[in-house]
């Protein structure tokens, strides 16, 4: 077994901590997320926020977010920077999980379909009927919400769909996402830390619900 944090906050740097109780070996997605946590504590905090950034682009099931938190609250003046970091790092593990899907699904498509979170056949058909209909929006609503990123960076190199959409999807999305979240922890500080812990992933379905209907009404209405 390991040890979980409950809702409360340490005194040095905001994340949540507090209370621990133990969490079952098999829980193996909640002992990654504590194991992600763990590092907001340690000297190598950023170079730990561009690997997980990086990796959960391609393959890892922990969003940077859990980490971005915790460390835009503990420095807030360095906010803008992580968020930064979160963004270039997700852009590039986006790219490479791209050339994964071109280059090598043959090979690692198996892989995935077993171990990696997010990918099943089923949901990669499906995937790929979007990317025939809407293409950048598809990489954009899965840069922004919780969709597995991962599915749709490596689909989207399988598929083969156009580099500079998909590129262009990827940072405006990652950037909208971790400068909200980081700028929220600067803003409001840890005060505001279980609101969006609970409540993002349905926030960040709502606003891109509005916005790709706001684009579809005004390509409708011109």
């Amino acid at each position: 077994m390991t040890l979980a944090a409950d809702a409360e906050f340490c005194k040095h740097c905001g994340a949540k901590v507090g209370k621990h109780r133990r969490v079952p070996w098999w829980h193996v997605h909640r002992r990654l997320y504590d194991w992600t946590l763990a590092w907001a504590y340690r000297p190598s905090a950023a170079v730990a926020l561009f690997c997980l950034s990086f990796a959960e682009s391609s393959f890892f099931p922990v969003p940077p977010d859990v980490l971005l938190m915790p460390l835009a609250l503990g420095n807030p003046r360095r906010w803008c920077r992580y968020a930064l970091l979160c963004t270039i790092a997700s852009v590039l593990g986006a790219l490479f999980g791209y050339l994964i899907g071109w280059g090598a699904w043959q090979v690692v498509g198996p892989f995935f379909f077993r171990y990696v979170p997010g990918f099943t056949h089923e949901a990669f058909e499906q995937v790929g009927r979007l990317y025939d209909k809407w293409n950048f929006w598809v990489v954009f609503t899965a840069g922004f919400t919780p969709i597995p990123f991962k599915l749709i960076t490596v689909s989207g190199g399988v598929f083969k769909i156009h580099l500079l959409p998909f590129l262009i999807a990827s940072i405006t999305s990652r950037a909208s996402r971790f400068f909200l979240v980081a700028g929220l922890m600067r803003i409001f500080g840890p005060k505001i830390t279980p609101f969006v812990d609970r409540y993002f992933n349905w926030l960040a379905l709502l606003f891109t619900a509005m916005l790709i209907g706001g684009f579809v009404a005004i390509k409708y209405l011109m």
